[in-house]
Formats: structure tokens, sequence, C-alpha cells
């Protein structure tokens, strides 16, 4: 990454694991490269330095077998909703007839039955959102990475696209990385959480989450996943406040 002339180091090296079909999430302070990290898996972005190593091979370019997901639902406003979940698979060869098929069986997934012939304009930003969801995982990728996808969403559209991906993931089976900056969306849906430090990011911890799934609302109030909560805060204060140079909360004298 480059600003005003001048490198900016977004990632320092990194190495983790993932098992096949989990969901981790990523989360850490703002600019720590979170995104970053995201779109390089991706091959959306080529490394400054070093590579990117995935499955052991070197990736430079998009490539089939993953699947990405904005923020921005970025839908072809001239296509339909059918049309633009079919998209993805008419660029890997799909003959068109045979891909509208198969988009309006995600579709119908992703509740959304009914709306084919729509347009994004005539949609509200939350079916926009599953209309995105529904034309990476029409793919059928072994990798699907997510970058803060229900950001733009109000809070209770958020959380019921929360569990409605849980739902989605359990049935694709693909393996998920999820970048959010909301510490509780990482718990509530990831198998394992990585906090990233301060850029340039690199892994300050790697934690389980010894939850069972299917992932309720309740056990968002549970002791487990508040503990959990509060352990990640404190990591993710630590860096953010260390980087601005100023005192935690927990150093400063109150008496």
């Amino acid at each position: 990454m480059k600003r005003t002339g001048q490198q900016l180091q977004a990632l320092s090296p990194m190495s983790f694991d993932v098992d096949p079909g989990s969901f981790v999430t990523i989360v850490g302070p703002s600019g720590c490269g979170k995104s970053s990290l995201l779109k390089a898996v991706a091959g959306l972005i080529p490394a400054a330095s070093g590579r990117v190593l995935l499955d052991g091979q070197i990736v430079t370019k998009p490539g089939k077998g993953r699947a990405m997901v904005f923020q921005s639902p970025a839908l072809l406003p001239w296509r339909t909703v059918l049309k633009n979940v079919a998209y993805g698979l008419e660029l890997q060869g799909v003959p068109p007839r045979q891909a509208q098929l198969i988009a309006g069986r995600y579709i119908a997934m992703v509740g959304l039955k009914g709306f084919e012939e729509s347009y994004p304009n005539e949609l509200s930003e939350g079916m926009r959102q599953r209309v995105n969801l529904a034309r990476a995982l029409a793919t059928e990728p072994s990798l699907l990475l997510l970058d803060e996808p229900f950001a733009s969403l109000d809070s209770q559209t958020r959380t019921f696209m929360q569990l409605e991906l849980q739902a989605l993931w359990q049935r694709s089976r693909s393996t998920a990385l999820f970048v959010t900056h909301q510490i509780t969306e990482a718990i509530l849906l990831g198998d394992q959480v990585i906090v990233i430090s301060a850029r340039p990011g690199q892994i300050k911890e790697i934690l389980p989450i010894p939850l069972e799934r299917p992932r309720t609302l309740e056990m968002k109030r549970s002791e487990p996943f508040n503990r959990l909560e509060e352990h990640i805060w404190g990591l993710i204060e630590r860096e953010s406040i260390t980087m601005r140079n100023l005192p935690l909360a927990s150093d400063l004298n109150l008496a």
C-alpha cells in the first residue's frame, strides 16, 4: 500500500491455520490491515513484499474456489436479482440458462423468492446484501471471504443477517473468513476469533470459541460469551490506545 508517495506497511508477516469448513472471524483496531489481509487472500491486491500462500499455493489473482462479499453489495444496477446472482457463475463459464437455474435456488435460500425480476434499486439495503451473499454462495466456493458485510445495516437487520448467514454457511460448509469491527458479532459467528494488532498488523491472539452450534442470541447473555467479549475488548483497547500513546483506562488513577 502507498500513501502520498510513501510506503505504508499494513501487515507484518503472519501465518495461521484454518480447519476446512470452519468459520473464522477477524477483529482488530481500525487501520490494522484486516481488510487488506482479506483482499490479499482473495488475490485482489498484491503483496508489496513477500508472498501470500493459500494451501501452499502462491496467490496472485482471484481464482475459482474463492468468493468475496464486500461491505457494499456492489450489484450491477442494470441486471435483475436473478441475473446478478447468476453473474458469477457465468464468469466461470456456466451456460446462462443453467446459471439462472442455480441462481434461483440460492435466491430462495436467502429468502428472496419472488424478487427474481426485481432490480437492485427496488430493494432495501438488507435485501441487496442477501443478493450479494447469494451471488457468492452460488459459485459454491471452498473459501468464502466476507469484509464487514453488515456494517451498513441497522442493528435489527444486522442481527437477523448474522443468524441468516450462520444458517447459509452451515448448509454450504464453505470455509469462511469474516472481518468485523463488532466483537459480539465475531464471537457469535466464529469458531475462532483472530485478534490483529495495531498497524503493521500481526496476530495478537487466536481464541477458540467453545459455544455450541447453532449459535443463538441468548448465548450473548451467557457468562462464557461475556468473558470472551471482555478479553477481546481488552486486547483491542490496549492496541488502540497504545497506538495513540494514551494511558490505558486500567492504568488511570481515578481516586
